[in-house]
């Protein structure tokens, strides 16, 4: 449903509005990577690239990733809403059923609104009578793994990193770069922008291998997540507009 739900109750009847920035976040994460990959390819190609040019990939790449967790976040907070306000004017008499369901079983909004956002997930599921993800689930883990990224981009404290060779890691406690380097060094495509002897995170880590992953992994997560509600993503009319290349 990528179209905004409308309502119009008569002539004489104000006209209202339901918004669905779920959408809105994937589409603007999916259009920040490509911009981010055409800054790099530029510069693989042997082309120079200014320093507004770092600068762009920088901002493209870091709300691409932030984008992309938005995205899971507004996704369930939209469900659980349309199950608590009985919004069912886009979805059959089946899903109607479902989320009506839902809305009865935790209709409480502050307590939805304190419980994490994995949690969210997987209480839905549960409610719906449907298996939640395994804790060693692929999709599940690496949502994870993105939604520690998003929280230590938001929740930044300076602290020192040592650069030193992955091979013989030195005896000084362990920054954030090295907790990312040992979970993810090998997941994605490093930062060609990045310049030599600096951090893995955030400076060889937040290119855009890491947002192209950080995109994919949420909509497979959010697909599975749906698939095993039984219900149509809200995206699915504009999927061909989620491309990172």
């Amino acid at each position: 449903m990528d179209k905004i739900p409308l309502e119009v109750q008569g002539e004489d009847s104000p006209i209202r509005f339901r918004d669905c920035f779920s959408v809105r976040y994937i589409q603007s994460s999916a259009l920040l990577c490509r911009l981010a990959f055409a800054i790099e390819q530029e510069y693989l190609r042997g082309g120079p690239v200014q320093p507004d040019a770092q600068l762009r990939h920088q901002a493209f790449t870091l709300n691409a990733i932030l984008s992309s967790v938005t995205f899971l976040e507004s996704t369930i907070n939209e469900l659980h809403a349309d199950s608590t306000d009985e919004e069912f004017s886009a979805i059959d008499e089946k899903h109607e059923a479902l989320l009506r369901t839902i809305g009865r079983q935790w209709h409480n909004p502050r307590n939805f609104d304190r419980a994490p956002m994995l949690t969210k997930y997987q209480t839905i599921l549960s409610i719906a009578g449907q298996p939640g993800f395994d804790e060693g689930d692929q999709a599940f883990a690496n949502v994870r793994i993105l939604i520690e990224i998003r929280n230590h981009l938001l929740h930044y404290t300076r602290e020192w990193v040592v650069i030193h060779d992955r091979q013989h890691p030195g005896r000084e406690p362990e920054s954030t770069s090295d907790h990312f380097e040992k979970i993810l060094y090998h997941t994605f495509a490093s930062n060609p922008l990045a310049g030599k002897n600096v951090p893995f995170f955030p400076d060889r880590c937040l290119g855009h291998g890491c947002a192209e992953w950080a995109i994919m992994n949420s909509i497979i997560f959010v697909d599975e997540f749906y698939r095993r509600l039984g219900m149509p993503v809200l995206y699915e009319g504009i999927r061909e507009e989620l491309g990172t290349r």
